[in-house]
């Protein structure tokens, strides 16, 4: 299983960033897949998740109305939107399956 994560960067607040994570080594239509981050000094917090059809999806509180996951299988392909971002959301963001992790992307947001 791999999994590569990438879209991250600088960003003013209120801007938006698409982070994408490829996956391979399974079956990615059947799994759901999940995003985490971890900001600097904090636990990892699960951010969004969905479904293996993509019908099904979840979202923290904290980004709730302002991020949307999404898949497209038959890119092998898991997307993170986020919009209206704000300071806190800066973070390394995590593609997660099951035990399987990508290496992160960094989102710094910041004027």
């Amino acid at each position: 299983v791999q999994l590569v994560e990438s879209g991250g960067g600088l960003v003013e607040p209120g801007g938006s960033l698409r982070l994408s994570c490829l996956a391979s080594g399974f079956d990615f239509s059947t799994n759901g897949m999940r995003w985490y981050r971890q900001a600097p000094g904090k636990e990892l917090e699960r951010v969004a998740t969905i479904s293996g059809g993509g019908r099904t999806t979840t979202y923290a509180d904290s980004v709730k109305g302002r991020f949307t996951i999404s898949k497209d299988n038959a890119k092998n392909t898991v997307y993170l939107q986020m919009n209206s971002l704000k300071p806190e959301d800066t973070a390394v963001y995590y593609c997660n399956r099951l035990d399987s992790w990508g290496k992160g992307t960094k989102v710094t947001v910041s004027s």
